[in-house]
């Protein structure tokens, strides 16, 4: 039985094969597995998120219908016991977001690849998957650094990843292959990624890098009103990025794709607009605007750097339109950042070709799981506690797929 990658889903399907007394060969073509596994616990290893389940679900969007079942199947609590299992303590913190208890990821790994091994799964390392050598859907072909080599497996599980920090692996090379067997293929797209802005040279040097906090971003509805978020992000020299536009990204992104996609950013969101509208018509004397901003409403730095570029004069002359505007500025977004930027993708192999055990239709015996199925999820655990799932139930798939294909005992 081969499994072919070696972040969270290509992992757990190889444990949930081992577990039903399979042999496993995971193939991987870094040098090492769980790369961005690592990388993604960098800032603190987000596992998954304690909201209630139908809370839970809903941050998958239209995809919702098909991650369920999978989440059914190995949700937040199921991936919390088992990371207890492996001995990793875990903690909710004041967000609702799960963590080990060291926030770290890579003792978790090692405590995961220490149990995978001593379960019998063998590691191929520099093993670059490049399609199949015939029609059969379990000959695989792998290059290597001694040459390509050809494998033969009963059954395949592929976690292949999307398209998002090809650097570590993910490159989503594996499309072609897949097109040319008829599977049908979302294109990708970034995800959970930042946006640039045409911000002025003077700007962008002054305030890249600056962070926003406690800041709420309004995206504008057809009847007039808007969806508020509020939270922090960051400035960069491009544009704007950080947890508060990840968290609006996907629909941010869907909108610049239809033409136009302008936010309002609240600069005050603890203040009403009738107490910024007191504070900012207040009598200020000799003051400048800017001073009196700062003396009234403790606006500096970067957010009354974002009123000086994209506000005009006669905005400041007018206090009721200045007012209006730190409690929702617009921010017109030209395009997203680069998908190889991007903290995920979303787009890959459409669930409509997988059956209820994510096994292609026109495949039989490859079984598909992680991010190179067409879902996308917002940071906060989301995208981790899914890999988990689908790689669960494509490792259970494909077990239950040898079972019944196993030829009788005389």
């Amino acid at each position: 039985m081969a499994v072919i990658g070696g972040g969270p889903a290509g992992l757990m399907a190889a444990e949930a094969l081992a577990a039903g007394g399979v042999e496993v060969d995971l193939y991987d073509a870094m040098p090492s597995v769980g790369r961005k596994f690592l990388m993604a616990g960098k800032g603190g290893m987000n596992l998954t998120h304690s909201e209630p389940a139908q809370a839970f679900l809903s941050r998958y969007g239209e995809r919702r219908a098909f991650i369920e079942p999978l989440l059914r199947r190995f949700g937040a609590t199921a991936l919390r016991a088992w990371v207890h299992d492996l001995g990793v303590e875990t903690f909710i913190g004041s967000s609702g977001r799960v963590f080990p208890t060291d926030m770290k990821a890579a003792p978790m790994l090692r405590a995961w690849l220490h149990r995978l091994r001593g379960s019998g799964v063998r590691f191929h390392m520099r093993h670059k998957w490049i399609g199949w050598d015939d029609a059969t859907p379990c000959a695989l072909r792998f290059a290597t650094p001694e040459g390509d080599r050809d494998v033969h497996a009963d059954a395949v599980v592929l976690a292949l990843g999307g398209a998002s920090w090809p650097r570590l692996g993910s490159d989503a090379a594996w499309i072609g292959h897949f097109e040319a067997r008829g599977v049908s293929v979302a294109p990708f797209k970034p995800s959970n990624c930042g946006f640039d802005i045409d911000w002025s040279e003077h700007f962008s040097s002054r305030f890249a890098g600056e962070p926003l906090k406690s800041v709420a971003i309004g995206l504008p509805r057809e009847d007039g009103g808007a969806d508020w978020r509020a939270g922090e992000c960051l400035l960069t020299s491009t544009g704007i990025e950080g947890s508060l536009i990840y968290a609006l990204s996907a629909r941010i992104r869907d909108r610049l794709a239809e033409g136009h996609a302008t936010f309002l950013l609240d600069l005050i969101p603890a203040l009403t607009h009738e107490r910024v509208h007191d504070e900012v018509t207040h009598p200020r004397g000799a003051r400048s605007m800017s001073s009196h901003l700062q003396s009234r409403l403790k606006l500096t730095g970067a957010k009354a750097g974002l009123l000086r570029e994209c506000l005009t004069r006669e905005d400041f002359a007018d206090a009721t339109r200045l007012a209006q505007r730190i409690k929702a500025l617009p921010l017109t977004v030209t395009r997203p950042r680069p998908i190889a930027e991007a903290i995920s993708s979303a787009g890959g192999v459409r669930f409509e070709s997988l059956d209820s055990q994510l096994m292609l239709a026109a495949l039989s015996g490859v079984f598909c799981a992680g991010e190179m199925l067409d879902w996308e999820a917002p940071t906060g655990g989301y995208l981790l506690t899914c890999c988990f799932a689908s790689g669960v139930v494509a490792g259970e798939g494909a077990l239950a797929y040898l079972n019944r294909n196993r030829a009788p005992a005389l």
